[in-house]
């Protein structure tokens, strides 16, 4: 994700006004030797999660692999990888630690412990179903959520779960809610895919999910899944379910930041199409063009 991934990524519950997906440090070896610094200019050190689709992996197959891969080259620098699964404590173990000095998937509110880029895109929460399914869910007060069976991304049971599990539970709808783990078992390829292939299979009736997560795992099912946007996209001043994502840099990195800015600025229609190829869906800002 995200958180996280979105997934859809950072600790669904505090980084993503709850998407959360910012994390404790699992150490795992960067791929192979430093290009020489000399080559074009000093590598840039990102960090990434390397099982974590559709947002990054090992293989480099996520939209944030494409993304820092033009971001290098339009900096003239190689790219190396520092491959770090996203927990709890992720910032700190990584932009904090000095072991990379770009993070991919940032929420832009998230610029008290990072430096952020502009946003390069915005998205949403989703309702995911059967697509055969007459019951559809639109709203997260449609009466039919007291009935369905629901299926929600969790992180953990110290209250730092995912918008969804927060608003179904201010709502008493809580018996016929079945949590995923969002971390799941990391042996296993994409742990966060679980809950799009429990509503493939029918175990649960609708999922409320990451918007990322559901656009790229949805079409490699089975079966035709449909996907809704959450509505209303703020469940009260505290509880958003649309978050903007941007890049992350040292917060004394400013000159890093601007140069990123321009890329993203230069290079936005070719980032839109990388996003549509994964199918992340986006939301407009209320205050202007879709992020």
């Amino acid at each position: 994700m995200a958180t996280a991934r979105v997934r859809h990524r950072w600790d669904l519950a505090v980084a993503l006004g709850a998407i959360a997906i910012a994390m404790v440090l699992l150490s795992a070896p960067a791929t192979g030797p430093l290009p020489p610094a000399d080559a074009f200019g000093p590598p840039l050190r990102v960090c990434a999660d390397p099982n974590n689709l559709p947002f990054s992996n090992r293989a480099k197959e996520g939209f944030e692999n494409r993304i820092a891969a033009l971001l290098a080259a339009e900096l003239g620098r190689p790219l190396h990888y520092v491959w770090l699964p996203e927990r709890r404590g992720y910032v700190r173990h990584t932009l904090g630690a000095g072991v990379c000095e770009m993070l991919l998937g940032v929420p832009e509110h998230l610029a008290a412990a990072v430096l952020v880029t502009r946003p390069y895109y915005r998205s949403t929460y989703v309702f995911l179903s059967r697509a055969g399914d007459a019951r559809t869910v639109r709203s997260l007060d449609d009466p039919l959520l007291q009935r369905l069976r629901v299926g929600v991304h969790m992180i953990g049971d110290d209250y730092q779960n995912t918008p969804p599990a927060h608003a179904l539970a201010r709502r008493h709808i809580v018996r016929n809610v079945v949590g995923f783990p969002i971390y799941g078992d990391y042996t296993k390829p994409n742990p966060p895919s679980k809950l799009v292939e429990a509503v493939a299979r029918g175990d649960i009736d609708l999922a409320i999910i990451w918007g990322p997560f559901a656009g790229y795992f949805a079409p490699r099912q089975p079966v035709k899944l449909r996907i809704l946007p959450v509505e209303p996209q703020a469940d009260g001043p505290r509880l958003p379910f649309t978050f903007a994502m941007a890049l992350g840099v040292d917060p004394q990195d400013s000159t890093l930041r601007d140069r990123l800015d321009a890329i993203l600025a230069r290079r936005r229609g070719d980032i839109e199409r990388l996003l549509d190829r994964y199918g992340v869906p986006r939301v407009r800002d209320t205050a202007g063009p879709a992020s």
